[in-house]
């Protein structure tokens, strides 16, 4: 296994890789739509090296982990009804504060200051430099006598203008972007350099082993381990799991196209305790045509989709979580992965890609499936839900996603620490 220094140089540029391409795609559909996005960041939030472009600002945090695009107009809720006049009245003045704009509409100075906030993140204030609590509007004063009108340019460029389909592919374009990512690497790796495959026969015997002390040889075999039919290497290791260490069972194979049977008394994997048969699968090279690559890639995202799936399964959850890796996993494979050559480091790329795009399909905020899923929500019931009700949601949604998160790096440590 790759030390700790290798783990994370490895993890931070898979991972800042992966999210370059989740972001750019919102990124992209954004851009196509026409609506202000203000950061492209690679990091969790905080201080930053940035680049800025003619209509973007990109950079690198100090902790490169993640990363977001910032995006004109996506506060929840529903849009403040004094935004218009907010909106005019500084275009009116030329520049103006919160203390400004509360005395001329008659509210509270806080939330004068929540709607100088919203309309600078859409772009139709700039804030007045050397003076960080006033704002110029982008605005020709003469506007200002249509307050809605304002607003409707205002609003333009920002998420809010979008129509519901708009908003959906706009959420999508990262999953989908991570998906074609892994399509093309899996197609291109696979119909390239072929992959091996099972043969369905033994391809090693251990020593002393149950298998080797019962007479299964190379070559050989395997169809029932006492009442359940085996007919690949995977099912054989499930029937096998169904026994414990020392118990007996009848075992029938296939040797040079003789049935053959034995009896098998099963030995102790010593990693796990359980019942161990000794054995390993053959393998085949095979190298796929374009097209059956292309086949295989996709039926890697029903593979995963299932797999994933069994989170939210109370009857499979355990089993999917013990299988499962979180970041401080996944960068001791990606390590390894990174050693043994480009083209093992791009599969295990491909795979994460494919999983990460998987997962933001469920529809839990904060992942893009739970924000489809209240967008198609507010359609129905035809109009944005309460911030209050929205921010609580996505609140809920991120605690379980973050708890889930947290075990499962607890779960990779103690791995760690065991072995």
């Amino acid at each position: 296994m790759s030390d700790g220094f290798s783990a994370i140089f490895w993890g931070v540029v898979t991972f800042s890789l992966l999210v370059v391409i989740h972001e750019g795609g919102h990124f992209m559909a954004a851009r196509f739509f026409g609506v202000k996005v203000h950061e492209f960041m690679v990091g969790l939030p905080g201080p930053a090296i940035r680049f800025r472009g003619k209509k973007t600002t990109y950079g690198i945090t100090a902790i490169p982990l993640g990363g977001y695009v910032r995006i004109a107009g996506m506060e929840p809720g529903p849009e403040d009804p004094q935004l218009g006049a907010a909106l005019a009245s500084v275009t009116r003045h030329g520049t103006a504060n919160a203390f400004t704009v509360a005395t001329e509409l008659g509210i509270d100075e806080a939330d004068a200051d929540r709607l100088l906030l919203t309309l600078s993140d859409w772009s139709a204030l700039e804030q007045v430099k050397d003076e960080e609590y006033t704002y110029r509007s982008t605005f020709d004063a003469s506007l200002a006598q249509d307050e809605g009108m304002l607003l409707d340019r205002a609003r333009s460029v920002t998420y809010r203008a979008l129509k519901t389909w708009q908003r959906i592919v706009l959420l999508s374009m990262g999953v989908v972007l991570n998906l074609l990512t892994a399509v093309l690497v899996f197609t291109i790796t696979l119909s390239a350099f072929g992959f091996d495959q099972p043969t369905g026969a033994i391809g090693r015997v251990g020593s002393e082993s149950a298998a080797a002390l019962a007479g299964i040889k190379v070559g050989d075999q395997i169809t029932r381990v006492g009442d359940v039919q085996t007919t690949d290497f995977q099912s054989l290791v499930a029937a096998v799991a169904t026994y414990e260490p020392g118990e007996q069972a009848t075992v029938v194979f296939v040797r040079d196209g003789d049935t053959k049977t034995t009896s098998v008394v099963f030995g102790t994997n010593p990693e796990t305790g359980n019942a161990q048969l000794g054995v390993s699968p053959g393998f085949e090279k095979v190298n796929p045509s374009v097209l059956e690559a292309l086949a295989l890639s996709f039926s890697y995202i029903g593979l995963t989709f299932v797999a994933i799936a069994g989170f939210f399964n109370p009857q499979t959850f355990t089993e999917s979580v013990s299988q499962s890796s979180s970041v401080i996993g996944a960068a001791y494979i990606t390590a390894d992965a990174a050693k043994s050559g480009p083209l093992d480091y791009a599969f295990i790329v491909a795979v994460l890609s494919l999983s990460l795009g998987v997962i933001n399909i469920f529809p839990l905020p904060p992942l893009d499936g739970g924000r489809i899923a209240l967008e198609i929500i507010e359609k129905l019931r035809g109009r944005p839900l309460p911030r209050d009700l929205a921010l609580g949601i996505s609140v809920v949604g991120a605690v379980l996603l973050f708890a889930l998160i947290g075990y499962l790096m607890f779960q990779d440590v103690s791995r760690l620490a065991a072995g």
